[in-house]
């Protein structure tokens, strides 16, 4: 089994409520949900939110438009991602595909992409962001696991900074007992810098011209080619996000 989970939260201290902000109509976590549902080998897709107050929010989203859901710790998102796995079924031989909700533009075939190489040779793990230099625009991130690599991160990971984020441990693998694949090269029709995921204001703001223009609804989702296409013969428009700079994992 294949499951995609979505790491989403209110709780952002960047841009508060970013997950659930209007795009071209739909809550920006919507678009998200639906373009991971695309991927042609993903089983379930999940949201894996948090128990803090402000995130009834996002279980009440889910709720009212039957996406699968689960609310964990906060802090240790490790831990979240592990219960959200062994609550929708995952075993040993399982494979789970991490998404954040700030990445309104994910595209499936990125995902089948990186799901493809992963299962080549057996990877527990391996991703279009680490390790290597990244190829592809910051919005197009996805990790894949293997579950029996979570489970061993969860069990033994001790430090606060391996429970803060799902790949320190794994990535670090100190004791090589992991699989870790090469970083994930773009092809070259998806290969640029540019910034399509939300974490500052002017992401959004970017991302509501973007949507503004492309999306068309009726089951339809983005072709993320069409976006960069617009931006290369556009760059005054790649530019109103171009400064933002995220904090960076080890």
């Amino acid at each position: 089994m294949i499951l995609a989970i979505i790491q989403a939260r209110m709780g952002s201290t960047r841009l508060p409520g970013k997950i659930l902000k209007d795009l071209a109509g739909k809550p920006q976590l919507w678009h998200v949900v639906n373009r991971v549902r695309r991927s042609r080998y993903i089983d379930k897709v999940i949201v894996a939110t948090t128990i803090a107050p402000e995130d009834d929010a996002t279980e009440k989203f889910c709720r009212e438009n039957n996406f699968l859901y689960f609310r964990g710790s906060v802090e240790n998102v490790l831990e979240r991602y592990y219960e959200t796995a062994k609550k929708y079924g995952a075993t040993a031989g399982d494979t789970v595909v991490r998404i954040t909700a700030d990445c309104p533009l994910i595209d499936p075939k990125i995902i089948d992409l990186c799901l493809e190489a992963f299962k080549k040779d057996n990877y527990d793990y391996i991703s279009n962001v680490f390790s290597g230099e990244r190829t592809f625009p910051r919005g197009l991130d996805c990790e894949i696991f293997s579950f029996r690599a979570i489970e061993k991160a969860f069990r033994e990971a001790t430090s606060a900074y391996d429970k803060e984020h799902v790949d320190p441990y794994i990535m670090d693998n100190k004791k090589g007992e992991f699989k870790i694949g090469p970083i994930v090269i773009a092809p070259p029709k998806y290969a640029r810098n540019y910034r399509l995921t939300v974490d500052f204001p002017e992401d959004f703001e970017l991302m509501e011209l973007i949507y503004k223009k492309f999306y068309k609804g009726g089951g339809q989702i983005i072709s993320v080619l069409e976006v960069l296409t617009y931006l290369d013969e556009n760059p005054k428009f790649a530019l109103m996000n171009a400064h933002c700079e995220e904090k960076q994992v080890k």
